[in-house]
């Protein structure tokens, strides 16, 4: 059986009353689906790793902010910035997120 623990933490209250619509249209509580979504993403993670791709962790940090984009690009192999903002959706990270990257990208100089 699994050890569980409590924890406590601070959410955006907007953010947690659109997660109570979802929880509720798919008939379970934030709780089991914030476990779902912690779980894959370890999961997802840890497999990747495991099986030396660096995907992810490239991602990550581009998304975090602790990676340029070229850097990004060139460790996924991709040659555009378009394709690593696609890349970037189709990893479902938050739209807020993307948008910050694609606003920071913007003002950079040409």
């Amino acid at each position: 059986m699994a050890r569980t623990v409590k924890f406590t933490t601070v959410v955006d209250g907007d953010l947690l009353e659109r997660a109570k619509v979802i929880a509720a249209q798919a008939d379970t509580s934030i709780n089991a689906r914030f476990n779902a979504e912690l779980r894959c993403l370890v999961e997802t993670f840890e497999a990747a790793e495991a099986s030396g791709n660096q995907n992810l962790r490239i991602l990550l940090d581009f998304s975090l902010g602790r990676m340029e984009s070229q850097a990004a690009m060139e460790g996924l192999g991709i040659e555009s910035e378009e394709g690593l903002f696609l890349l970037m959706a189709q990893a479902r990270l938050p739209d807020a997120v993307i948008q910050g990257m694609v606003d920071r990208l913007d003002s950079l100089p040409s």
